[in-house]
């Protein structure tokens, strides 16, 4: 199964990114996290950070890349439905191995009865790295 946690883009350069997750009721992981409490599970706020990261480095010409390593992660206030992610990746350097080192914060955009709000949901610090390939089965020992 495949999440799209990038509803939007509204800024990006080549060394950030700001995007935008809507959270609907619709969303299907929301029936069971949790059943009377829907809220955005953590690890996808984790994975919208981290698509966010993919986009903004594709344009760096660099080929697939994945999560390689997630550290000072912090979560604050939930995202649930009727509400958006607002995500914004930075990216910090190139690392010697083709690796980035990236600094991630996830906002939740809520309206309420006094008006528009913005709480800190997710923040961190991660490294995006090339996908390794496979040892050749054929060259293996043998």
């Amino acid at each position: 199964m495949k999440f799209n946690l990038i509803d939007m883009v509204l800024e990006q350069s080549l060394d950030r990114i700001v995007t935008v997750k809507y959270v609907s009721l619709a969303e299907e992981y929301l029936a069971d996290h949790f059943p009377t409490f829907p809220v955005l599970p953590g690890v996808l706020m984790v994975e919208a950070m981290v698509q966010a990261a993919r986009r903004m480095l594709a344009d760096r010409g660099d080929r697939r890349l994945v999560l390689g390593e997630v550290r000072a992660l912090k979560f604050g206030s939930f995202v649930r439905p009727g509400e958006a992610l607002e995500v914004e990746v930075t990216l910090g350097k190139q690392l010697d191995d083709g690796s980035y080192l990236c600094r991630g914060t996830g906002c939740v955009r809520r309206h309420n009865a006094i008006g528009p709000s913005t709480e800190t949901a997710v923040t961190g610090r991660f490294i995006m790295r090339p996908v390794r390939s496979e040892p050749d089965a054929a060259s293996g020992p043998g």
